[in-house]
């Protein structure tokens, strides 16, 4: 049991320790995720032409 335990407290540990780098590269370090308009053109249900502008970050 006590064998359990121990390696139960290492997987923990090893998983948390892969979790918190992945979570701190998407923003850290002053890091500015790059964002630019997209225009879609579509048709309506009557045939009109509609643009949208859509904010696409990365």
């Amino acid at each position: 049991m006590r064998t359990f335990i121990v390696s139960a407290a290492i997987a923990l540990v090893a998983a948390v320790s892969f979790a918190a780098p992945s979570q701190a590269g998407n923003y850290s370090y002053g890091y500015k995720p790059q964002c630019f308009i997209k225009k879609v053109k579509s048709y309506d249900y009557y045939g009109n032409v509609v643009i949208k502008k859509i904010k696409v970050c990365k």
